[in-house]
């Protein structure tokens, strides 16, 4: 099953097997959207997706036709509630949509609802927790119709936050940071900062923050009077004038932490926690020179630059430059892949 994140950018493509204890990357690609096409992880131009997807699988020279996808965490509500233990999968599911009009404020003929069963409850044993997801169904739609026009088919519609979730295994396996109890991940995209605490390993709270990389790119080209385009290359190759550092680089940095330290500080006003082990960055955003180093000072807390898919194997016949050069911004496609082996 491939793993396929849609971002507000790009659509991006891993495909894995695992032939051993370790997973392989059999494909991955990566393939940036038209504009507009998706507007803060919204569906504007199904055509114009479907065209990109179709392109991007075409790229991969995959062989694999299933998909798994995920809608954004602000699309999705999600309750835990606690049940009776002696109800049949069955039963439990017709009590959750007895019950869901009191936890989703939409009609529940527009929504799609789903749950999965945590474990029980500590305190009864005669109740087990259940995880209650709803989003609307007018979301999941656009995606199956979206993979379908490209030729694939939504074998999972997922939760990014989940995705997250699965891939930072692989990120806590690299580093062998044992005493990371409580640790935060931002994902730091063309228009949007995710920004995600797990404890031992599991999403405890997920928030999205319209800051990203592209305010980086829209500043070069207003300043220097280029297309966005050639905002893009002269950055990339580092063409820009010796002014570039002072007047633009550092000052969006300095926004950039701002922004992350704020998701950080509203974590903590939510709960109750007023400290957390250590910070992971990845995204696009988070390649940027001195932004790991710069948080650190700031924030008082390590900050690591992470590439989840550093040490995987890659198949003779798949590009081995992508995984490493593109490796920080597969963070969700890649839990997505991992839900073969879930």
């Amino acid at each position: 099953m491939l793993g396929l994140d849609i971002s507000s950018s790009a659509v991006k493509l891993i495909e894995l097997s695992k032939p051993t204890d370790t997973y392989r990357v059999e494909a991955c690609s990566l393939m940036p959207l038209p504009a507009n096409t998706v507007v803060e992880k919204n569906i504007i131009d199904i055509e114009g997706l479907a065209d990109t997807i179709a392109k991007v699988v075409s790229q991969s020279k995959t062989q694999c036709s299933a998909a798994a996808v995920a809608v954004s965490g602000a699309c999705v509500i999600t309750k835990e509630i606690e049940l009776p233990r002696r109800l049949t999968e069955l039963q439990m599911k017709k009590q959750i949509e007895v019950e869901a009009g009191q936890y989703i404020p939409y009609p529940l003929e527009e929504i799609a609802l789903d749950f999965d069963i945590l474990g029980p409850v500590q305190s009864n044993t005669n109740l087990v927790r259940v995880l209650l997801a709803a989003c609307r169904q007018e979301n999941i739609e656009q995606r199956c119709q979206a993979l379908e026009m490209a030729g694939l088919t939504a074998k999972v519609i997922d939760i990014e936050v989940f995705a997250v979730e699965r891939a930072y295994k692989l990120i806590r396996d690299q580093l062998n940071r044992v005493g990371d109890r409580l640790v935060a991940i931002a994902d730091i995209g063309a228009s949007m900062i995710t920004f995600t605490v797990l404890i031992k390993g599991r999403a405890i709270y997920s928030a999205e923050e319209l800051f990203g990389s592209k305010q980086l790119t829209d500043e070069v080209q207003r300043r220097y009077q280029v297309s966005f385009e050639q905002a893009i290359d002269e950055n990339r190759n580092e063409l820009l004038p010796n002014s570039y550092e002072t007047e633009i680089h550092a000052p969006f940095r300095a926004s950039l932490i701002k922004h992350i330290a704020r998701s950080l500080q509203f974590f903590y006003s939510s709960s109750q926690y007023s400290n957390i082990d250590r910070i992971f960055l990845v995204g696009g955003g988070s390649t940027l020179d001195n932004l790991a180093t710069e948080l650190e000072h700031t924030l008082g807390l390590p900050a690591v630059n992470c590439n989840p898919m550093a040490t995987l194997q890659v198949n003779q016949s798949s590009n081995r430059c992508l995984p490493v050069k593109h490796g920080p911004t597969m963070m969700v496609a890649l839990g997505l892949a991992l839900r073969c082996f879930a």
